[in-house]
């Protein structure tokens, strides 16, 4: 009689010797460094702002004829009411009083400058990707359009945003469009390249075996842009969408820096520096930083859910 040959089991009973993380085992691999990383800002953030508000505390807060201990001098400059750099606690205080002691329609929320920006981001993002898409597809198809357009694509993106924002919004005043409109060009400015370059790699990127497999199947341009390009270039799509939106979020904070705007992230940025106001400018940067966070998530989210259903992920 032979005796049966039992397959290895781990520790926690699981045959092939795997054994599964318990939370705190995946906090340490995963958590813990990001955790380090935060405290290690925080921790850089609050020393900076202690010597950067000090000679400002000495002057305006503590008497230096009676002198004064660095236990006030460090409380001094973390409780500064105009601090040149203000310390995370006071960030986090303006961030929690902009949203729950002010109506989401008021322009002291942060939330109404957040949706702003937010809708002329999406729009250029979706204007910049249509844009990318379209060259893209032209570039690959047709060699003189390669050589005539992708070098001018690449030198577009030499001209700082800065300089053409002002110039846009001009041609597009005099033409009878403002508000969201010249803000969406100019975060369309920055969201098409990114895509037109990856799209352009990706919609390369099959072999010549399967170009010559849709030939032999007698299959249209179009045909084998849908069925053979387009899902090869998936995996090079979506990562410039998340370089793309994140642009498109820069370019439509910085197009509101010209136009005098009393509304959105870029014009809050401008009336904290007209104002003195660095805890608000400060607080209005943790928003659009966390506005870039949930747009980036998001289309991260949309390519899991994308790749999933073409097999792409497992």
């Amino acid at each position: 009689m032979h005796k049966e040959i039992e397959p290895p089991v781990s520790a926690l009973g699981r045959p092939g010797g795997k054994t599964k993380k318990t939370p705190l085992q995946r906090f340490w691999h995963n958590g813990l460094p990001v955790a380090v990383v935060l405290l290690s800002v925080l921790l850089a953030w609050y020393v900076a702002a202690w010597r950067l508000n000090a000679p400002g505390a000495i002057e305006r807060v503590l008497d230096e004829e009676a002198g004064y201990t660095q236990r006030e001098l460090f409380e001094a400059t973390m409780s500064m009411e105009r601090p040149l750099m203000p310390a995370p606690h006071q960030v986090v205080a303006d961030f929690y009083e902009s949203l729950t002691e002010w109506p989401v329609d008021n322009p002291r929320n942060l939330l109404y400058h957040v949706a702003v920006t937010g809708q002329s981001t999406l729009i250029g993002f979706v204007m910049g990707t249509a844009l990318g898409l379209l060259l893209s597809i032209l570039i690959v198809h047709s060699r003189t359009l390669d050589r005539a357009l992708m070098p001018w694509i690449v030198a577009s993106q030499t001209v700082p945003v800065l300089a053409i924002a002002p110039i846009v919004l001009v041609i597009l005043g005099t033409l009878g469009f403002s508000g969201v409109a010249p803000k969406a060009v100019i975060a369309m400015y920055l969201c098409f390249f990114p895509v037109t370059v990856a799209m352009v790699a990706g919609l390369r990127s099959p072999q010549t075996i399967e170009t010559e497999m849709m030939h032999t199947y007698a299959a249209s341009r179009w045909q084998s842009l849908w069925l053979l390009r387009m899902p090869a270039a998936l995996p090079f799509l979506f990562p410039a969408l998340r370089v793309g939106v994140a642009a498109g979020l820069v370019g439509a904070m910085v197009a509101e820096l010209p136009t005098g705007a009393v509304a959105g992230l870029g014009a809050r940025l401008l009336t904290g520096s007209y104002y003195g106001q660095t805890t608000q400018i400060w607080s209005a940067l943790v928003m659009s930083a966390l506005l870039g966070l949930t747009l980036t998530a998001s289309v991260a989210l949309v390519e899991r859910m994308v790749l999933r259903n073409r097999g792409a992920v497992a």
